[in-house]
């Protein structure tokens, strides 16, 4: 599978690659500090950006993790490709990689910024905004500007695993190539949201998926794994380097719609079925007592689909989403997407 043409590179490799008025020459790899402010302590917080120049000609990718601060299955991914050398060697373009974007939520094991705002609504962002707007502002002059693909790594929110999953807009051909090569069990047609990275990339032009992959505050191996695959076999696409596409999931599913069943009791929960399942409609799932060993009730898929995330809460409020479940889906058999 080939990557040749598929990209129009916005930089001139032949050049330095300037990030943050830092000239990174060709055949080095550099690591750029970003000043993102400062702590109440007057302590400086920057952003690291390792840049890998092949000082030849192609695509710049961008890989993020961290948006989210507790979301730290996006980071180990990004540390470990780091760590292992995986964009070292490069047989042309550039890497730009981020583990971690969010320093502010990563040391107060939050989603949000110190301000309390999250990072991923905040875009395109604004300089003299609210910091997480700040933060969104830097990455889309900054980041953006020069970057031609990105990937943006996330979890599922707090107690929400969600099964590895790669999401992208249906209406971008190119991210959704992006998406079908990444290789992930699970790809989900998803829509723009507002004032997201996603949407900030798409707006100039920069195709960007977003992989999803176990819950915030707890590393899952499998995720890691699939993280890691994933931003080899996208590499290997676009011929930045020469490695084979790893082997992808044996159970692929393209997800066109999905919906969340919630709790229709408060009570203790617990799960019979989980993420990367196969449900049946009316099928018991899961079921819900309360703490005095007096009522019980079962939680009912409403439809058939695939269960795409779910809720680790053992104690949970009435109206609390349980699972969430693609119930317009299709195996895929092939190494293409084919239109539903």
């Amino acid at each position: 599978m080939s990557g040749k043409f598929f990209i129009t590179p916005k930089t001139d490799l032949k050049k330095d690659l300037m990030l943050d008025d830092v000239a990174v020459k060709g055949g080095t790899h550099q690591i750029v500090r970003i000043n993102a402010g400062k702590l109440p302590s007057d302590n400086r917080i920057n952003v690291l950006a390792h840049v890998y120049n092949s000082g030849i000609p192609g695509p710049v990718l961008l890989i993020l993790a961290g948006v989210h601060g507790d979301e730290i299955n996006g980071i180990e991914i990004v540390r470990r490709a780091i760590e292992n050398k995986y964009f070292e060697n490069l047989k042309k373009g550039a890497v730009i990689a981020i583990p971690l974007l969010n320093v502010y939520g990563f040391i107060n094991f939050s989603r949000d910024m110190a301000d309390g705002k999250d990072v991923n609504r905040s875009f395109p962002g604004h300089l003299n905004g609210s910091l997480a707007s700040r933060i969104a502002r830097i990455v889309t002059l900054k980041l953006l500007k020069i970057t031609d693909l990105a990937i943006d790594f996330h979890t599922g929110g707090s107690e929400r695993y969600n099964f590895p999953q790669v999401r992208y807009n249906h209406a971008d051909t190119k991210s959704e190539k992006i998406a079908e090569v990444f290789g992930a069990p699970i790809l989900l047609e998803n829509s723009l949201i507002p004032n997201s990275f996603r949407k900030a990339a798409f707006d100039q032009k920069v195709p960007a998926v977003v992989f999803e992959g176990g819950e915030s505050v707890r590393l899952d191996s499998f995720s890691i794994e699939t993280g890691l695959k994933g931003i080899h076999n996208v590499m290997e696409f676009l011929e930045l380097k020469d490695e084979e596409i790893s082997s992808k999931a044996q159970s692929r599913y393209l997800v066109q719609k999905s919906t969340w069943l919630r709790s229709n009791m408060a009570g203790m929960f617990l799960w019979l079925k989980s993420s990367g399942q196969v449900v049946k409609k009316n099928e018991i799932i899961g079921v819900i007592n309360d703490p005095y060993g007096t009522k019980s009730v079962d939680v009912v898929s409403k439809t058939e689909g695939i269960i795409i995330g779910h809720n680790n809460a053992s104690v949970v409020n009435l109206g609390d989403p349980l699972f969430h479940i693609g119930s317009q889906y299709k195996v895929i058999n092939t190494g293409t997407i084919e239109k539903i």
